[in-house]
């Protein structure tokens, strides 16, 4: 069995755009030729390999042949950027990172790949603690994670720790504190999506059972905001912190309450320059801009 090389195109395009319809557009041709392709390519494995939903998704059988798709069409396409005269000629580079890690030290990433005229980055914001899924399924090359097991067919390679601190506005904490005890229980908290498990990590440790209020803001500046405002209390970054418990308008929670969490760059194993760089790119900056542990 021979896999066709336009049918394995035809489901990343699918997997990228998530519609048949944007997969034609993105092709070139029309959404009959995406279907007919998607229908020849699963007599071909004998399996579905696309989940018609919205965004449509890849089965696990499709995912296989999404990250066999992908290392394809990166080798294809430095292959061309090689030969190629023609400035115009970029390699897409699909890769995932935490929100917290694009408010900080990434944004130096950002800054160096501004220079790079061979590539596009597509950048996807994602919990720390469920991006490798997106390795997994071939939907990006790279990721900032916090999951040290190697995705396989990936490598994977230490980068910073990031402290998160419990606090909330005096005014917060006053109403929801009896002497030196926090009613944890009772006061309301900020999270940013239903992924966003580190203030549970806190409220655990504290043996709270039962959930308190929970409001979500899944925007970086925006959960900052809305700790600021009161809405309820939050963990957020030491570098973000400093200057707000400086002037009073936030305090800490516990003078030892953190969460450290550990990140990592995991990346494909493939030949490819224009990843390499990019790897080493997100090395440097790690070690220059992160977020190292102050002491407790």
């Amino acid at each position: 069995m021979r896999l066709q090389p336009e049918h394995l195109a035809t489901l990343l395009a699918i997997v990228d755009t998530g519609t048949f319809d944007a997969a034609a557009r993105r092709l070139h041709v029309t959404p009959s030729a995406v279907s007919q392709r998607v229908k020849a390519l699963e007599a071909e494995v004998g399996q579905v390999v696309v989940v018609r939903t919205a965004p449509c998704r890849a089965t696990s059988a499709g995912e296989a042949l999404v990250r066999l798709a992908r290392q394809q069409s990166l080798l294809e396409s430095e292959a061309l950027a090689g030969l190629a005269h023609d400035d115009r000629v970029r390699v897409d580079l699909p890769i995932v990172v935490s929100a917290d890690s694009m408010s900080t030290w990434f944004g130096a990433v950002l800054t160096e790949a501004a220079s790079w005229d061979d590539v596009v980055l597509r950048l996807r914001v994602e919990d720390q603690d469920h991006s490798a899924r997106l390795l997994r399924s071939g939907e990006v090359l790279g990721a900032v994670t916090s999951d040290p097991t190697p995705v396989q067919g990936c490598s994977t390679e230490t980068l910073v720790t990031m402290r998160y601190l419990p606090v909330a506005t005096p005014q917060l904490l006053e109403r929801h504190r009896s002497g030196r005890r926090i009613d944890w229980g009772g006061m309301p908290l900020v999270r940013f999506n239903d992924k966003d498990d580190i203030q549970q990590r806190i409220l655990d440790r504290h043996g709270v059972t039962s959930g308190p209020p929970t409001h979500e803001v899944p925007d970086g500046g925006g959960f900052v905001t809305a700790v600021r405002s009161g809405l309820g209390w939050g963990a957020l970054l030491t570098t973000q912190l400093a200057p707000l418990l400086q002037t009073g308008e936030l305090v800490r929670l516990g003078s030892r309450d953190h969460v450290d969490v550990q990140l990592y760059w995991q990346r494909w194993r493939l030949p490819s320059a224009h990843l390499d760089r990019l790897s080493d790119t997100v090395r440097r900056a790690s070690a220059r801009g992160g977020i190292r542990p102050s002491g407790t």
